[in-house]
């Protein structure tokens, strides 16, 4: 078990990096960022604040990438518990389909520089007629001064956490509060990094992905057997990607829907080129559809009265079982609860797991430059 909301399989490798220390050395206690992931830290808006926006059951969260990718996770993974209607606009799309432009809802607009392009275009069209809350930096930005102009509501958005990274701060809960959701729950940091089991199953783990890259095992594949946890993924493809995609050093991680993908890309990840490591996926006691044994052949009698959360697990150990016959690396997460408390120790988890293999690397996990070459380039253009 890596906690009591989680069941955890690691790599299978003897030898590890020795981090065990890492919590007490002064490289980590200087990382401000971990604030947000404690109880006690502050937030710059106030449950009066909440209890206003709550009036609306309409929400629409206008940002990208780390801005929205956290929000949007939590929201699809505890969705069952939320009962307001969110939308989420995180890519640039002139076409938005009338039913989000028309919506009367209220505009959640994050960018933490306030100058995000796709941001400042998509809340161009969205504004008009709604109320709008702005997350942003405490400096003269774009969005800003935009929000000053309308009289909007500005939370800050602190400047030592980065986009990506944001999920625990503002930008994740205060969208998390409005859904209903306890935000104290998510807050895992302080039970974790006390937890002795959690820190070496965190560490063996990083050892064996500082060992995989070593090797030239650069593609992460995320064997995922949970819909509803999607999003989270691609919350965790953007940390990993751009918090470690530096000096020619990096990992890809590769999202893979469970089983569907079997009938396409797991004949390649048995026998195809061994540069792959492994992430198995899953939520223990899902309520499904069960199978209609009126309609059932008698050939296939051992599906009789079986669900389909049942047959996926099956699937799911059965692929598990195949990938240790042909000696190929994995790990597996099956969570045992779906709440708030769970989805706050995977984001720890992989949160610290990125900062250590960052570390380990020896590349900034807190920067990206090579995409503010990209929008450089592109403000180039535009102003043609």
């Amino acid at each position: 078990m890596l906690t009591t909301n989680i069941k955890f399989k690691n790599f299978n490798i003897s030898n590890f990096k020795n981090f065990k220390n890492f919590k007490n050395e002064k490289w980590f206690k200087k990382i401000k960022l971990f604030e947000s992931l404690k109880l006690n830290y502050k937030y710059n808006y106030t449950k009066e604040q909440i209890r206003k926006i709550n009036k609306n059951k309409n929400f629409r969260l206008i940002g990208m990438g780390g801005s929205i990718l956290g929000a949007k996770a939590i929201y699809q993974f505890l969705n069952h518990k939320i009962k307001k209607k969110f939308i989420f606009i995180n890519n640039l799309n002139p076409k938005l389909n009338n039913y989000d432009k028309k919506i009367k809802a209220t505009n959640i607009i994050i960018s933490k520089s306030g100058n995000t392009l796709e941001t400042i275009v998509n809340s161009n069209v969205l504004i008009n007629g709604n109320k709008n809350i702005f997350i942003t930096e405490n400096k003269k930005n774009y969005l800003r001064n935009l929000a000053i102009d309308l009289k909007a509501e500005i939370i800050e958005h602190k400047n030592y956490i980065g986009g990506r990274y944001s999920v625990l701060s503002e930008v994740g809960m205060l969208p998390a509060e409005i859904m209903g959701l306890n935000e104290k729950k998510f807050k895992r940091l302080n039970y974790l990094i006390n937890n002795k089991n959690f820190l070496n199953e965190l560490i063996k783990n990083v050892s064996a992905i500082l060992k995989f890259v070593k090797e030239k095992k650069f593609n992460s594949i995320i064997l995922n057997y949970d819909e509803k946890s999607e999003n989270l993924f691609k919350w965790y493809q953007q940390l990993v990607a751009e918090s470690l995609g530096k000096k020619s050093k990096g990992i890809l991680p590769v999202i893979s829907n469970m089983p569907s993908d079997n009938h396409s890309l797991l004949q390649l990840y048995l026998d195809g080129p061994k540069n792959n490591f492994f992430t198995f996926f899953s939520i223990q006691n899902i309520k499904s559809e069960k199978i209609n044994n009126k309609l059932l052949q008698k050939t296939h009698n051992y599906l009789r009265n079986k669900s389909f959360s049942k047959i996926i697990y099956a699937q799911k150990n059965a692929t598990e079982k195949v990938f240790c016959k042909k000696k190929l690396h994995f790990r597996s997460f099956e969570i045992k609860r779906r709440n708030e408390e769970a989805l706050g120790e995977l984001f720890c988890f992989f949160i610290l797991e990125t900062i250590l293999l960052g570390r380990a690397l020896k590349v900034n996990p807190f920067d990206q430059p090579s995409v503010e070459l990209i929008k450089k380039e592109t403000k180039k253009i535009l102003f043609n």
